[in-house]
């Protein structure tokens, strides 16, 4: 167990409240929209803002590094303990965009405190939970009369994860001697919601294609050459319906080699959480659950491969009719991986079922975006079990776990530095990431602060 004192950190915390919020406003006034050209400069002076802030925080190391498209902040504190374990810690300073004719009651960057939240772009996604860290790491060193963390303690914040995180791989690959660590802690996820405290032990990858048939070297009319040719229309159309069995499992030979199956310790843990499937629909605008048999929801977006059609078409689509066999069709699709999936064996896979399916007469080309390996953390794992300790100490009450449904660069963190992904975040569904008004619970920002003052001395302790 960490030797800091849970009361001490809570009076550190509180002291200098006023001062944090201070900073954090300051923080969310520069609009670091890594997607819009007209703000390369905000997002540089974000950069900028916070290296100095890490300085002035103490860490000795504050750096900014540069990438092709935006700069990320690389900052390190070494502890002055020669054993102690290394933890680096992800988030970005990037924001998404966004401006008042939007729907919001107020300027998007100029922060406001309204009945016990702080409402601005970043609020929660995610300069406040990457701010939480300076405090946190002070607090740390307050309660237990340290002048340096129990642990070697690294931050990467990059500037492009609102673009997609382009150039994020290869400076983690360029930098890896730097960045290398003994666990990594991503602070841009959330809790299931204002009352139940979770951790997130890992998130899905993706794999992304494109299939494109060609039949005809033109349009070609219907009645002269219908039923005698072969249409790419009805092509794709086949090729879409054989992507799943009856049962609502990928049908594509080989897909699910190597999945981690859920256990059935994971399956209670997933029970235990407070879910209401009928609000779930309600928040997906969708009519009905649906997808692969035996599973339950939660197990479906968090721990089950997938293929979703993300877009089809092809001939003819404007107003009335005009009969042809069209030349060319076309499908988007995406695959979820879970834990044990290779996404090189995935597009191997696809792109030979995707032979098997194209009828003689059609052509096609198959092409795949870069792939987003899947990250997990076992329940096990010491380094978990001390992040939940650490969050149990803040909040007061047992931490429940779940998964991410969506993908992330934590992944290549986890695949070039060789080293366990934890999720601590404090943010709740009702924060509205990307959407007007995104807002974060103040009570639950400094309980992120707490967390992370219990939590260095307790990876200290789980990772010797």
């Amino acid at each position: 167990m960490s030797d800091t004192p849970d009361s001490a950190v809570r009076m550190y915390t509180e002291q200098h409240r006023t001062a944090f919020l201070d900073d954090l406003a300051a923080w969310l006034r520069i609009p670091s929209v890594s997607a819009q050209p007209e703000h390369d400069g905000d997002v540089r002076r974000s950069a900028e803002w916070l290296s100095a802030k890490l300085r002035e925080t103490g860490f000795p190391v504050a750096e900014i590094w540069e990438t092709p498209g935006a700069p990320a902040v690389f900052a390190h504190w070494p502890s002055d303990d020669p054993d102690a374990p290394t933890v680096l810690v992800y988030g970005h300073h990037d924001v998404q965009p966004a401006a008042r004719e939007d729907g919001w009651a107020t300027d998007p960057f100029e922060p406001v405190i309204r009945d016990g939240r702080m409402y601005g772009r970043g609020a929660a996604d995610d300069k406040g939970q990457v701010f939480f860290h300076t405090l946190g790491v002070r607090a740390h060193l307050a309660a237990t009369g340290r002048t340096a963390p129990a642990v070697n303690l690294k931050l990467l914040i990059e500037g492009e994860e609102e673009s997609g995180s382009p150039n994020f791989r290869a400076l983690v690959e360029e930098r890896a001697a730097r960045l290398a660590a003994d666990a990594v802690i991503v602070s841009d996820t959330g809790m299931w919601n204002e009352t139940t405290p979770t951790v997130c032990t890992g998130m899905r990858g993706l794999a992304e294609c494109e299939i494109e048939l060609y039949g005809p070297e033109q349009d070609i009319h219907s009645g002269s050459f219908g039923g005698a040719v072969p249409n790419p229309a009805t092509a794709v159309a086949r090729l879409v319906a054989a992507l799943h069995d009856a049962d609502g499992r990928v049908a594509i030979p080989g897909f699910y080699d190597g999945v981690s199956e859920l256990t059935d310790t994971e399956r209670a843990l997933f029970a235990e959480l407070p879910f209401d499937e009928e609000a779930w629909l309600r928040t997906a605008k969708s009519r009905a659950a649906s997808g692969e048999a035996g599973h339950s929801t939660l197990e479906r977006i968090w721990a089950r491969p997938t293929a979703e059609v993300n877009g089809i078409g092809g001939g003819y689509q404007g107003a009335g009719s005009k009969t042809i066999i069209p030349s060319s069709a076309m499908v988007k699709i995406s695959f979820r991986l879970v834990a044990g999936q290779d996404p090189d064996h995935v597009q191997q896979v696809v792109r030979a079922w995707a032979d098997t399916q194209v009828p003689a007469g059609v052509r096609h080309r198959i092409s795949f975006a870069p792939a987003t390996r899947p990250c997990l953390t076992p329940l096990d794992h010491p380094a978990l079990q001390a992040v939940a300790r650490a969050m149990g100490r803040a909040f007061g009450q047992k931490i429940l776990f779940t998964r991410e449904g969506g993908s992330g660069p934590a992944a290549d963190l986890q695949d070039v530095l060789g080293a366990p992904v934890l999720f601590l975040g404090i943010s709740v569904p009702s924060d509205g990431w990307h959407a007007p008004d995104e807002k974060v619970e103040l009570d639950l920002l400094f309980k992120g602060v707490e967390t992370t003052a219990h939590l260095w001395g307790e990876l200290a302790a789980a990772l010797r």
